[in-house]
C-alpha cells in the first residue's frame, strides 16, 4: 500500500543537459507516466524541476532523470532533494517553465 502514497521531489540534473531537448523528453515522460511536475533550464547550464505523484512512479521517474533522460543529452549527475509526502497533488500537470 505504501506504493500510492504521493510524493514531492524536486530535482536537478547536471551535464549535458541544454539544447539537446531535454526539457521536451522529461515533460513527455512525467506525462507518460501520469506525474504532475515541471522542469525548467537554468542559467548554470543545469535542468532543474519537480515531480509529484506516487511514489512507485516518482522513483520511475527519477530513475529515468538519472539515467535515460533525452537520447543526445550526457547526464554527469542527478541530485534529488525536497523529497516529502504530500497529502494531494499541488500541480495539476506536467509542464515546461520558462
Amino acid at each position: 500500500m505504501s506504493e500510492n502514497k504521493l510524493i514531492s521531489v524536486d530535482f536537478e540534473i547536471f551535464g549535458n543537459v541544454q539544447g539537446v531537448c531535454f526539457r521536451m523528453y522529461t515533460e513527455d515522460q512525467g506525462q507518460h507516466l501520469g506525474l504532475s511536475g515541471w522542469v525548467k533550464n537554468t542559467k548554470q547550464g543545469t535542468v532543474i524541476g519537480q515531480i509529484q505523484g506516487p511514489s512507485d512512479k516518482v522513483n520511475d521517474m527519477k530513475h529515468w532523470l538519472k539515467t535515460i533522460g533525452s537520447p543526445s543529452s550526457r547526464i554527469d549527475r542527478a541530485v534529488f532533494s525536497n523529497e516529502r509526502e504530500i497529502s494531494k497533488l499541488e500541480i495539476n500537470s506536467f509542464l515546461t517553465r520558462y
